[in-house]
């Protein structure tokens, strides 16, 4: 084995709303996902990685950025990170790497220029999917997305077909399987990697699934037979009013049945063994191409999602862990580490610095997460966000405080003896102290009380690339009424 190189190439693979355990690298032995399995192996597997804020674009500018969204200001989908913050794609750029992303960014503009100096997109949410090349290719071909439209858009969704409803969005693709998101996207990702030559390369990965709509495509769609698929831990027969006060749900959990979740899941995971299959594909080029070993590869995603957890699914309710919760793979240059495990308190604001260290760069003062490579690097709690700094989380090992605005929203749970975060301590006297000691780390972690507002910029600088469209010529117009001719029939 070579010794590995100043400038290794990095691989970061990023999924959409993938719970934590739904890999087989994390003991589901119902998700078949060998490829994954096989990274593992080579990789360290981080058990406790959390995501700052579960919600897709704030969690993808702190992933960027290193920072978290009070320090970014991107508290919404709908959001621009603001100039003057250092990215990591930006700083290898200036170091010589090469810079590409491919796939769902879901960044405004959508080409924003955040380091990279190419950009082949699809997305998903927004105005993203009105400008990017996925979306183009498939009018070009007179397709359409159809399910995902719906899922996605208000003034579809209000006109979507009782079966959305009645499966929550889990139905099978509308689109040949060569043609769908999972498979564009890794498709572009292979022609990214044949053009790679040694060392000093990025490609940024980024697949739309197994975020809503769970619609996998033919074969994938037959992978799993719902009947024989168990509802992951956390299931509950009925929604606690808890919940059910605090968030009714993007679809109405309360509806939720055994046999649904059961159907939800095995298409969750179907979408996740097609997301895997792609991943082998890119591991075995990069093997036949030579430049496995010198790869740092990293496999994570920006939030979790319920997955049937205290009978809801998505996101939008409390920060259980399964919503932020996340898979982390870092197969290191060299392979350092290979197959160990490690229960170290992480968050996504650590890849960044992590990133930037394996390239010998230092990472800039703000940039204050841990070097993963490290394995004596810990912290003794994590700390996210949410509801644009309403809602706060401190985590250590063993217990979990929620602090809202509210004071009626507060939790805080024993996770050693209530794993499944059910029983709700707050206002329990034999818990104060240690309430007490997770809200003075939380305010040291604060450090200050106001919060800044959401920046927003639509004519922030994208990238200088053909393929990005005219922000003033008439393209959203006309895809749009695209999608109403193709929804209209």
């Amino acid at each position: 084995m070579t010794s590995p190189s100043t400038h290794p190439n990095i691989l970061l693979i990023h999924t959409d709303e993938h719970r934590w355990d739904c890999l087989g690298p994390y003991g589901n032995s119902q998700i078949r996902t060998p490829h994954l399995d096989r990274l593992a192996a080579d990789a360290v597997r981080f058990d406790n990685c959390f995501c700052p804020y579960p919600v897709c674009t704030p969690s993808r500018y702190s992933l960027l950025t290193g920072l978290y969204v009070r320090q970014h200001l991107g508290w919404t989908n709908h959001s621009t990170l603001a100039p003057g913050f250092e990215t990591f794609p930006r700083l290898l750029r200036q170091a010589g790497y090469r810079t590409k992303a491919v796939g769902k960014m879901h960044f405004t503009p959508t080409y924003l220029d955040v380091g990279f100096e190419e950009m082949e997109l699809a997305e998903q949410d927004g105005d993203g999917r009105l400008d990017d090349d996925y979306h183009r290719e498939l009018m070009a071909h007179g397709l359409i997305d159809a399910i995902d439209l719906i899922d996605q858009r208000a003034e579809f969704r209000r006109r979507a077909p009782a079966s959305y409803w009645e499966t929550f969005g889990a139905q099978p693709s509308d689109l040949p399987e060569e043609w769908h998101s999972t498979t564009w996207i890794a498709d572009r990702a292979m022609r990214a990697l044949e053009e790679w030559t040694d060392s000093g390369n990025l490609l940024m990965v980024g697949f739309i699934k197994p975020h809503h709509p769970f619609d996998p495509p033919e074969p994938w769609i037959r992978m799993y037979d719902p009947k024989e698929i168990d509802p992951l831990p956390g299931w509950l027969d009925v929604e606690p009013e808890r919940d059910r006060a605090y968030h009714a749900g993007y679809f109405p959990n309360h509806e939720l049945t055994e046999a649904t979740i059961r159907r939800i899941t095995a298409y969750y995971y179907a979408t996740i063994s097609h997301i895997d299959h792609h991943i082998g594909r890119m591991i075995e080029l990069l093997k036949r191409k030579g430049l496995y070993d010198d790869t740092m590869i990293i496999f994570t995603s920006d939030h979790g999602d319920y997955m049937g957890f205290h009978h809801m699914i998505l996101k939008g309710g409390h920060m259980y862990d399964p919503l932020m919760r996340v898979p982390l793979l870092i197969k290191f240059p060299g392979n350092q580490g290979a197959g160990t495990t490690r229960d170290t308190l992480v968050s996504l604001i650590d890849l960044a610095p992590t990133i930037l260290r394996q390239a010998h760069i230092e990472p800039p003062a703000c940039m204050r997460g841990l070097d993963l490579a490290d394995p004596t690097a810990d912290r003794p709690m994590i700390f996210a966000e949410n509801r644009r700094g309403q809602v706060y989380m401190a985590r250590s090992r063993t217990h979990k405080l929620i602090l809202s605005h509210d004071p009626d929203q507060c939790l805080f749970f024993d996770l050693d003896r209530d794993p499944l975060e059910l029983t709700d301590h707050f206002q329990d006297p034999t818990y104060q102290p240690l309430i007490r000691e997770h809200c003075e780390a939380l305010a040291r972690w604060l450090m200050f009380d106001a919060v800044p507002p959401t920046y927003l910029d639509e004519r922030a600088p994208c990238i200088d690339q053909p393929n990005v469209p005219d922000p003033d010529d008439d393209h959203r117009q006309r895809m749009l009424a695209y999608f109403e001719r193709k929804i209209a029939g």
